[in-house]
């Protein structure tokens, strides 16, 4: 038997990345013809460095990253969204009396973020006209001592309602546990609508691999993405199936938890990684300095995932 695909993610127990979990915990891979295992690989920019150096296949993450690993798209591909839109919330705590989408919550605070996920946070509050500096909001990264086993959303939520920081940035299971606590509350949904209306299409979830594989595994690739899709739409027949796809790799409360956000999620499981997304997100990682100029849309994405979009 040939190796295994690896196919590293910065964090199991989120929603954020739940479609190529669940296409491993349903079968869809094996089906499509690939072994594929996961492996996190922690903050989310070191799955882009393990993955220019060979040391994973795969990675499930954020679109706009691969830049921090490289300075263009020449050995990096995208093969498809796992779902639409950037995908962080804001959430603080519920004595400081925050106002849904008002972004200028965040004046003054202390605000949990990782790194590579806080430069959403951050040109998010540039589009909103916040100057971090003038404006005193502090992005703060959580301890190791506090973070212990956890997830890294999850412990961030956690910290946040014990009084370590005023809020955080983090994804949907994080704002989740944060939320059932009773000691929190949302501030901004980006794909819901909330904040300035340029963040929705800063980034998404997807699926990359580097150009040589990509080239030298056409096969795989355009399978891998297959199975996404197939994920995709068990999961919207059925959203109960999320309980059981979390179960092996999400702590108790954290499974209980899923089914409703994956359900929150279904409008947003769609594959296509459209031109002005692609365009959105590049001019976003220019302004992060991350790359210098909007590549063509055929550098960025894998030309043979794209007839197995939404198929």
């Amino acid at each position: 038997m040939s190796p295994p695909l690896i196919l590293a993610l910065p964090d199991f127990v989120s929603n954020s990345y739940f479609p190529a979990i669940a296409a491993l915990q349903l079968g869809e891979f094996e089906r499509a013809g690939l072994h594929v295992e996961l492996r996190t690989v922690f903050p989310a920019p070191a799955c882009y460095t393990a993955l220019r150096d060979g040391q994973v296949d795969l990675v499930a993450g954020s679109a706009h990253l691969p830049l921090t690993a490289l300075d263009d798209w020449t050995d990096m591909k995208l093969l498809c969204a796992l779902s639409q839109g950037m995908y962080w919330f804001l959430v603080m705590r519920a004595d400081l009396g925050t106002t849904r989408g008002d972004v200028s919550a965040v004046k003054g605070r202390r605000i949990i973020a990782a790194p590579g996920i806080d430069l959403g946070f951050q040109q998010l509050l540039v589009s909103a006209g916040i100057d971090a500096e003038r404006d005193d909001v502090r992005i703060v990264r959580l301890p190791d001592k506090l973070r212990g086993d956890d997830s890294f959303g999850v412990a961030a939520a956690r910290a946040c309602v014990a009084g370590f920081a005023d809020g955080f940035w983090a994804n949907g299971m994080a704002a989740a546990v944060a939320v059932a606590s009773g000691d929190a509350a949302v501030v901004l949904d980006v794909r819901r609508g909330d904040g300035p209306s340029d963040t929705f299409s800063f980034t998404a979830p997807t699926l990359a691999a580097r150009t040589s594989w990509v080239e030298a595994n056409p096969v795989a690739a355009a399978a891998a993405v297959r199975a996404i899709n197939h994920t995709h739409a068990r999961l919207r027949a059925d959203p109960e199936l999320a309980f059981e796809v979390a179960q092996p790799w999400f702590p108790p409360e954290e499974a209980r938890l899923i089914t409703n956000l994956v359900r929150a999620d279904l409008p947003y499981y769609r594959t296509a990684l459209s031109q002005a997304f692609i365009d959105s997100m590049q001019r976003f990682a220019m302004r992060l300095n991350l790359t210098r100029q909007i590549a063509p849309y055929q550098d960025v994405v894998a030309g043979v995932c794209v007839p197995e979009w939404e198929s």
